[in-house]
């Protein structure tokens, strides 16, 4: 690495925390929180506080995940092996020599942004860091008839295995579900794409990510309306990934399940994207099957609850939930101890006192004018404190700086450090998957290239030192 890199990288320790984390007796002091409370967070916590994971068994601690992601666009099976990973699999990112692009996936190119290997010096972005969480790292160029031949005897003593390459890629090359459902008949096969292996949009180029948000209507409904001066805009975070990766962990679980419990052998699964955006549009599959309408975009506002909208404030923005009556009526009375016009203007309306005469768009307009003049006098916090008096869902919109010092996360191990032996102490987020007896964890976040090459292939394949040096010489590895 070049001197010039080498001072572009950031070598600032890490800052965080900038305020301590909070002690059990700050957090359940007698004062703020009663005897009953107390006593029954006390258990829960007991149970599920990751300080006890990992003593703990883990549920696919007996499973292995053979994960063969590709090019730029394998976050999602990355999100899928992260998520089988965190559960106890046993995951083996398999990389092309040299590794995966993703590893140089950094804010605005910003090689300071990076994290540098204190072994041999190599840079690697927090996306790569943060997603190869809990998995062992190997490289086998699967373009090579003999790279694949390995591939095939790693499968052996596989149980799953993800890829996401072109349709049919890995079946030209003899190793699809076709081909190794021979050599292992309890494989799980996964393949993840954008919009299948088959039908009319199938993958191909120009019809892979970023165009499957917007195929799917996702990208049509979020943003403002167009009479508000609003266009069509993606999702602020790569939800594809996130929502394919999610939905391959699941289906993935339920094809073992399947397997060890009813009939012994493997299947092939397929998770793609923008189907996966499809399932979550909710109503508006019903309403345009009813007369044709297409759920417009409305912004921070919702088409079928008023009030339930994102609203500026003194200090940044709030949001306020009041779905039904009781909630309604709380809003407008925490309103009205500040400001009993506001209050009085609203209950007076008579278009405004049923759930669904409320909805409108005048309705709409109506009430965020009136809820933001109140909000205006004061900050996210006073607000919240003000709703939730009267028991209204309410919460400020937060900045991830501000996510990442909040007591409550911090003390339930949602943001946390880590001490990684190449990368030093990172912040990352934990597992979500609070158990009481086989909880998820992050025992390592991303390796350096092909870190675990003499492990995997000595222990699963017997590759003695002769053989690991021939093929690096190959560059099969």
């Amino acid at each position: 690495m070049s001197e010039n890199l080498k001072k572009e990288v950031q070598e600032a320790p890490l800052l965080w925390p900038l305020t301590p984390i909070p002690t059990f007796e700050e957090v359940y002091d007698p004062k703020i929180c009663t005897e009953a409370s107390r006593e029954i967070s006390t258990i829960f916590e007991g149970w599920l506080h990751p300080k006890h994971e990992m003593a703990k068994p883990e549920a696919l601690g007996k499973i292995r995940v053979l994960e063969c992601g590709h090019g730029g666009l394998q976050a999602n099976t990355m999100q899928g092996g992260g998520y089988l990973g965190e559960l106890g699999a046993n995951v083996i990112m398999v990389e092309p020599p040299g590794g995966s692009p993703i590893r140089k996936l950094v804010a605005f190119g910003r090689k300071r942004y990076m994290f540098k290997d204190n072994v041999n010096g190599d840079l690697c972005g927090g996306t790569f860091l943060h997603e190869c969480r809990n998995k062992q790292s190997i490289t086998l160029d699967l373009t090579n008839e003999a790279g694949r031949e390995i591939l095939k005897k790693l499968v052996i003593h596989a149980d799953v295995l993800i890829e996401n390459y072109a349709p049919g890629q890995f079946d030209a090359w003899g190793i699809g579900y076709r081909q190794l459902s021979k050599i292992n008949p309890r494989l799980i096969y996964v393949w993840n794409g954008q919009k299948g292996q088959w039908g009319t949009l199938k993958d191909k180029p120009g019809e892979i990510y970023p165009s499957s948000p917007c195929a799917s209507g996702w990208c049509h409904a979020t943003g403002l309306p167009k009479a508000f001066g609003g266009t069509p805009i993606r999702s602020g975070e790569r939800s594809d990934d996130i929502l394919c990766g999610n939905l391959t962990a699941h289906g993935t679980i339920a094809a073992l399940i399947y397997r060890d419990k009813v009939s012994g052998k493997g299947q092939f699964i397929e998770v793609t994207s923008s189907e996966a955006h499809a399932r979550i549009h909710d109503y508006a599959w019903g309403w345009y099957g009813m007369d044709g309408s297409s759920k417009p975009r409305y912004g921070n506002w919702d088409l079928a609850i008023n009030i339930y909208s994102v609203n500026p404030c003194k200090d940044g923005y709030m949001m306020v939930g009041g779905g039904h009556d009781r909630l309604w009526y709380r809003i407008w009375k925490t309103v009205g101890k500040d400001r009993p016009e506001l209050e009085d203007m609203i209950l007076d309306e008579p278009t405004l006192r049923v759930v669904i005469d409320r909805v409108g768009h005048d309705q709409q307009v109506k009430t965020l004018v009136c809820l933001t003049d109140w909000m205006k006098d004061w900050t996210r916090e006073e607000c919240r404190a003000k709703l939730l008096e009267e028991e209204v869902a309410a919460g400020g919109v937060s900045f991830l700086d501000e996510v990442a010092e909040e007591p409550h996360y911090k003390y339930r191990g949602m943001v946390r450090a880590i001490e990684t032996a190449h990368y030093g102490k990172v912040l990352f987020c934990g597992s979500v998957f609070y158990g009481h007896r086989t909880p998820g964890r992050v025992k390592d976040l991303g390796r350096p290239v092909g870190y675990d090459n003499s492990d995997v292939y000595r222990k699963l394949l017997g590759f003695d030192t002769a053989k690991l040096n021939e093929l690096y010489e190959k560059g099969l590895i």
